[in-house]
């Protein structure tokens, strides 16, 4: 693609125009960011984020063997890596992704892999092809959620599919990264953006095209649009760096995981 280097901005951007050019993005990233991604990542396990841990480790969901015969939907969930250590659990699995080259990765780690293997759905978080009450278990790592404009509605849409009693978790990057450039080294350690600034971040082709969009929200505004949608916030993780994560992954890396957190992990239970 020629519009593949964009300039960045910090402009407002409609959920029409950031689900355009996500959707855009992620059909063409979708082969090399598994090239580069796929070996941390595993292609059947649950890694919350860059620092590396998994949900073996932080049982973010509870005891995995609650998870056995449970239906369970991951939203955003890229190649299903996570939909796929469910369903090793003996959960009953959806995935779902707004991006068929992502969906398209998913297929090809399922043709060459035993085991079970999960549901795999094309959609926009915010719009689910999903009844209500349908699911158990609803999760993402780092899908969708900075992706959308409108989080809140998303927090709506996931509270509708979710059961009375069913849980939602889901990670996504630190509000308080945002003030900080996007740099592995020193110089990402000095915050030069207000963090209660939630301009999203553009970055543009030609003629002021957008080819890719995240989204900003401080960390009240995540807790209150998780409240706001019936939900009740039953845990708030800020995940440490491993002490064995050597992984320098874009502005993430072990130097700044020794000041900043990274990554957020919001668990909610209707």
């Amino acid at each position: 693609m020629d519009e593949t280097e964009g300039e960045p901005a910090r402009r407002p951007s409609t959920q029409a125009e950031t689900a355009r050019a996500n959707r855009s993005w992620w059909d063409a990233d979708a082969a090399d960011y598994y090239e580069e991604h796929g070996s941390f990542l595993g292609d059947a396990e649950l890694v919350w984020g860059p620092e590396g841990w998994t949900e073996a480790q932080l049982q973010v969901l509870g005891d995995p063997r609650n998870l056995a015969g449970a239906d369970v939907l991951e939203f955003g969930g890229g190649a299903a890596q996570g939909a796929r250590w469910c369903a090793l659990q003996g959960a009953h699995v959806v995935s779902s992704d707004l991006s068929a080259g992502m969906l398209a990765r998913a297929v090809d780690i399922d043709a060459r892999r035993p085991g079970p293997a999960p549901e795999l759905v094309q959609a926009d978080a915010t719009r689910l092809p999903f009844a209500e009450d349908s699911f158990d278990v609803v999760l993402s790592a780092y899908g969708a959620v900075p992706f959308v404009a409108d989080s809140a509605g998303l927090m709506t849409e996931l509270a509708r599919v979710l059961r009375p009693g069913g849980r939602l978790a889901f990670s996504t990057t630190h509000p308080i990264r945002w003030a900080f450039p996007d740099l592995p080294d020193e110089a990402g350690l000095r915050a030069v953006v207000p963090y209660f600034d939630e301009t999203p971040y553009v970055e543009e082709g030609p003629h002021g095209r957008a080819i890719y969009v995240e989204h900003h929200r401080t960390l009240a505004h995540r807790v209150a649009e998780i409240i706001d949608a019936g939900l009740r916030l039953v845990a708030l993780h800020e995940p440490e760096w491993a002490p064995d994560n050597r992984e320098t992954w874009g502005g993430w890396s072990p130097l700044r995981g020794q000041y900043l957190p990274g990554t957020v992990i919001l668990v909610a239970e209707k």
